[in-house]
């Protein structure tokens, strides 16, 4: 009798400089659309050191919690196994080191809703329009991710 390894969920790690709105926006959608078939995390090349009040906010809107989330540096991942670096912001392609065992690398670029200026509520809604752009990307990421799966399922059959 041949027992097989338990099969291992392939790591997508969602890089941006500060790690502290947009790729936590990211993480949360993608876990959310993508369930039990990826493992998400997030880091930052220079991060902050916190997770952005807004952001939390505008994904409690939507359902998805990100409270529990820590800002993290992308060099907790250099000795992982990820196979899908997914950057959100210009200045996180350039120091973007290669992963070993990275099989795929997106950049998809968005706006810092840090940076917004102007009163709270105008803030609110820089976080709110770069969260809904962002769960558009990530949902149709997350299905396209969900359809491979069943078409390698379907060919095992």
């Amino acid at each position: 009798m041949q027992t097989s390894m338990p099969e291992v969920k392939p790591t997508v790690l969602i890089l941006c400089t500060g790690n502290s709105c947009r790729s936590h926006i990211a993480e949360g959608i993608l876990r959310a659309a993508a369930g039990d078939l990826i493992e998400v995390q997030s880091a930052g090349s220079n991060p902050a050191g916190f997770v952005h009040p807004l952001a939390v906010r505008v994904m409690k809107e939507i359902g998805l919690d990100i409270s529990g989330h820590r800002s993290k540096s992308l060099t907790e991942f250099l000795h992982s196994r990820v196979e899908t670096v997914i950057t959100v912001c210009g200045n996180a392609e350039q120091a973007c080191p290669m992963f070993p065992g990275q099989v795929n690398r997106h950049h998809w670029g968005f706006d810092d809703p840090a940076k917004a200026e102007g009163t709270d509520e105008e803030k609110l809604a820089v976080f709110r329009r770069v969260r809904d752009e962002m769960r558009k990307v990530f949902e149709a990421y997350a299905a396209g991710r969900k359809d491979q799966a069943a078409t390698r399922a379907q060919r095992r059959d």
